[in-house]
């Protein structure tokens, strides 16, 4: 993979560069940490995500130079030891580099990954947290992973792994008052939907679909287990879109009726 500069942009460097690893949070720039935001004004190269939402990105200076290095499902225009190869050219030459990661980059955003292989080639990373998806989006819609009576512990779950498909074999995973969070989820839906329903989860279990969590065209839809498929059949979420499956997804209703309508894009489907 190649990729051409403008002279313009880069700057000489004398001291030695380095690398922060940052997570961006789930889309509204306002939940960006002062810290995330105070090194995306210094740095000097950014590598982004696909998930980085523009309203973040118009916080990044135009003396910056940014590469959109993201990866959509079955499509990787830059390969990951591209991304590794970039940050070492700069690193190199002394620049800061931050890779920006949507939500927070060790919750299923590869940040272990890409930190023992920046280790291997000589790199080490400095680390930034970020708001991880299901606690922005939970929270913006009023709904708690966990709660005394309807939730007592949560569970995050990517919704595909390095083989294909999630394989939920476990009956942990329908075991009530437990509040299910699914990250990358809507390519293996169906898949999911099934091996729940196997497991005896309660087809009337709540289940709450949030589209562009945290962001000006955030939408939610509110369904259960019984219905999920055809909801989505219809529906359509679009990336990025996660699910918070549990009883806890009922207090959403409770949030909706004292919230301006204005506020939230939402439909319900019984």
């Amino acid at each position: 993979m190649c990729f051409f500069l403008k002279k313009k942009n880069i700057k000489k460097k004398i001291k030695k560069g380095c690398v922060w690893l940052v997570g961006a949070g789930p889309g509204d720039a306002e939940l960006l940490t002062l810290k995330a935001l105070k090194i995306l004004k210094k740095s000097d190269v950014i590598l982004f995500d696909n998930l980085i939402s523009s309203e973040i990105l118009k916080k990044i200076s135009k003396k910056t130079i940014c590469i959109n290095v993201g990866k959509k499902f079955n499509y990787h225009e830059f390969k990951q030891n591209n991304i590794y190869n970039i940050i070492k050219h700069f690193v190199l030459k002394g620049y800061v580099v931050v890779r920006l990661k949507g939500g927070d980059p060790f919750i299923f955003g590869r940040g272990g990954e890409e930190i023992e292989n920046l280790n291997k080639i000589g790199i080490s990373c400095k680390i930034i947290p970020g708001i991880t998806a299901a606690i922005g989006c939970a929270a913006s819609i009023g709904i708690p992973l966990t709660h005394r009576e309807l939730g007592q512990s949560v569970c995050f779950i990517s919704g595909y792994n390095k083989s294909g498909q999630p394989n939920l074999k476990n009956y942990i995973y329908a075991k009530q008052n437990q509040t299910l969070i699914f990250y990358m989820c809507m390519h293996w839906i169906k898949s999911i939907s099934i091996q729940l329903k196997t497991y005896g989860m309660c087809l009337d279990t709540p289940i709450a679909i949030i589209e562009n969590g945290t962001r000006i065209n955030q939408k939610v839809i509110i369904t259960n287990l019984k219905r999920l498929i055809k909801t989505i059949e219809k529906e359509k979420p679009k990336s990025p879109t996660l699910l918070i499956v549990g009883e806890v997804v009922n207090i959403y209703k409770n949030f909706v009726s004292n919230t301006k309508k204005n506020d939230i894009s939402c439909s319900f489907k019984k």
